[in-house]
Parts: structure tokens; sequence; C-alpha cells
């Protein structure tokens, strides 16, 4: 059984993240600060680095947290899809079942992307940051485990999916998951901080559903 004070060390550990994530939230990655963090918890300063190294390793706790956020939110779009898909008129040729199901699953990952950069433009924000991205020393408490593909992972699954259902050729497969991936981030840049950024919520949505049709007929 851990000591009381093994699970202080933990429960600390968590509420120094808390308040990263919070500081994320509010302002991205300028916004994070040990000082500001530690100075939240009512710790010192030696409580804090013992949990964090320096202000990067806070940023990576945050990005990881902030990334397995996003790829909840995409497995449960990809869920609703596939949902969709099941309750719709069949008909088609052998196989149309797993094609529309499989270029549904695709698409809502897209969509969970530009959502989840909406709802959380902070988080969003760290997770690209550059400062946010290095190897894991041991396990953070969002991590997911082998069976929880991160949100590059979904993606690519869902990419070999539309492979192996016919979709995509398979001499077309390389680099699908980078075109992909680069769409869908530059347009919630747009939206997000860019000139695309004055659109009210009916324009957003119909440029991110433009945007969605037109990755879907590249496929094919």
């Amino acid at each position: 059984m851990p000591s009381p004070g093994s699970r202080r060390g933990r429960d600390l550990k968590a509420i120094l993240l808390e308040h990263g994530i919070a500081l994320a939230r509010e302002g991205g990655p300028d916004a994070v600060s040990l000082r500001d963090v530690q100075r939240r918890a009512g710790v010192s300063n030696s409580a804090a680095y013992r949990h964090y190294a320096d202000r990067d390793a806070l940023l990576v706790a945050i990005s990881e947290h902030a990334s397995a956020q996003m790829a909840r939110e995409m497995e449960e779009q990809m869920a609703s899809a596939e949902r969709q898909v099941a309750t719709a008129e069949p008909g088609g040729e052998p196989g149309e079942s797993a094609r529309r199901r499989a270029r549904a699953r695709f698409r809502a990952t897209g969509n969970a992307y530009i959502a989840f950069a909406m709802a959380e433009p902070g988080l969003f924000a760290v997770a690209m940051h550059p400062g946010a991205v290095a190897p894991k020393e041991e396990p953070g408490p969002d991590d997911r485990g082998p069976g929880d593909p991160g949100p590059h992972q979904l993606l690519v699954s869902c990419v070999d999916e539309l492979v192996t259902t016919g979709v995509l050729a398979a001499e077309r497969r390389a680099f699908t998951d980078v075109a992909a991936w680069a769409a869908v981030h530059g347009l919630a840049v747009l939206l997000l901080d860019g000139p695309l950024s004055e659109l009210g919520t009916e324009e957003s949505h119909g440029a991110i559903d433009r945007l969605l049709d037109l990755v879907d007929a590249g496929l094919r």
C-alpha cells in the first residue's frame, strides 16, 4: 500500500498539472509558467520542481493531456459516424457499407480535430507547441494505454481502413494522413487566429464541411 507521503506526491503533481492546464486554457503556452503554477498550488519552488524540472516538462504534460482529450473526442465522433452509417438504408454494391463506414470515420477525425481546436484553443496551441513535444520519462495521468491510440494514430488507422475497404488505392496511401492533417490544421488555424476568425458560426461550419467534402472527394 502506498505511503501517505507517496500519495501526497502524486496528488501534488496532479494539482500542479491542473493549474497548468487552467493557465493553458486561459492563454495557451505563453500563459504557462512554473512560478504561476506553484503560486496557485500554494507550494514552494522546490516542491514544484520535484515534479516538473522546468517549464518545458510541464508543457509536455499539458500537451499529453490535450492530445488524450482530443483523441477521446475523435473516438466519440468516429463512433457516432459509424452508428449513422449502420442505421442508413442498406444497399449498393458488395462492400459498399464498409466503404461508407471507412469514409465516415475518416471524416469524423477531421471534424473532431477542428472542433477541439475551436472549443479549446489554448490547449490546442499547447498540443502543437514545439516545446511541448518531448520523449516521456514516465507515464502521465492522462496517458492512454496500448489500446488507446492518440489523435495521429487514430487518423492513420482510418487511412489504413480506407485502403483495406478499397476507398483509397494502396499506391496512393503514402502521406495521405499528412495531407489530411495539414488540411484540417490549416483551416483550424485560419478560423482561430487568421483572416477567417471573423466568420460566424454558420459560415465556419460551412467552411469546415466544404473542406471535408474536398478531402473526401480527393480520396477517390
